[in-house]
């Protein structure tokens, strides 16, 4: 039996047992919870595999830049057809298009916000990894492919030194990063930010470029998984009017991270309240919200 066939017979089959597992869900609620969690598992794969094939390819034409842009766009479109999720966008002032280059920083659920980033990545913008991820293979040779800015945390004291070299990368390249201030999934059933790390302002301080915050309303409607709750769904997002950072130094970083976690507070509870169509209460949050330790800890999605 030839390779191909193989790859049908999979394909086919694992189609078949998602089909029969959303069908079963009418009279087994928790089947829809495994169905749609192997229908993405599968969406991930299918992309991924085109992702390094595309990085491959646009590396070549000298616009490695853009491949995390064209396979989150298609990871979009396909978890729309398999799973029925998808998240919508508002820019009214196309600052995903306008400003460039920025830091992007945003509020981080669960392991959906890989769709969402699918969903909003600009043009030229990209996550930001350890340096370490480089030597995996397959997933540091899609990241070096495809423009990561990597972030070198070895033997540095703190944020400010391990933001150095990406911050040179952000000004020469031009190249936008998108990161999650709270440095882990939250999985919070209410809307709600967990403290902020100070690396992703760090960065933006040391690179002189602004930040965007980005805020995506609380989906715990569409996905728990603490319940095994996992419906499809349409999910509103926020790009707030950019922060800029010029002529701010490492003593503001502070003051700029409680400001910009306070405004997206707000935004997430008022965003959450249109999507669910039901009040939420502004979370309190002791002390500043500000995480005020050494590291530049960051996530990659």
């Amino acid at each position: 039996m030839s390779l191909s066939s193989v790859v049908a017979y999979f394909l086919g089959g694992y189609t078949a047992l998602v089909l029969a597992l959303y069908m079963l869900a009418t009279v087994v609620p928790s089947a829809e919870f495994v169905g749609r969690t192997l229908a993405a598992y599968i969406s991930m794969i299918i992309c991924a595999i085109y992702g390094v094939l595309a990085s491959i390819v646009l590396r070549i034409l000298g616009r490695e830049q853009i491949a995390q842009w064209t396979t989150g766009r298609a990871f979009k479109h396909v978890m729309a057809l398999t799973t029925g999720v998808a998240f919508e966008i508002d820019d009214p002032k196309e600052h995903l298009e306008t400003v460039r280059p920025a830091v992007f920083v945003g509020n981080h659920q669960t392991e959906l916000d890989v769709l969402m980033l699918g969903t909003l990545f600009p043009k030229y913008c990209s996550v930001t990894a350890k340096k370490s991820l480089k030597s995996i293979p397959l997933l540091g040779w899609f990241m070096a492919l495809s423009g990561t800015v990597f972030i070198d945390r070895k033997n540095t004291r703190d944020a400010r030194d391990a933001m150095t070299g990406a911050a040179k990368e952000i000004q020469q390249r031009k190249q936008s990063v998108y990161m999650f201030p709270e440095g882990t999934r939250s999985y919070l059933k209410e809307p709600g930010l967990l403290p902020f790390k100070k690396g992703a302002f760090h960065l933006a301080v040391q690179a002189g470029v602004p930040i965007v915050p980005v805020v995506v309303a609380n989906y715990s409607y569409v996905l728990y998984i603490k319940n095994r709750v996992f419906r499809s769904g349409k999910i509103p997002v926020k790009v707030l009017d950019p922060i800029p950072t010029a002529g701010l130094t490492a003593e503001d970083v502070d003051e700029l991270t409680r400001t910009t976690r306070e405004l997206m507070l707000k935004e997430l509870v008022a965003l959450s309240q249109k999507a669910r169509n039901r009040p939420f209460a502004v979370p309190e949050t002791g002390g500043d919200g500000v995480v005020h330790a050494s590291g530049a800890d960051v996530t990659l999605s």
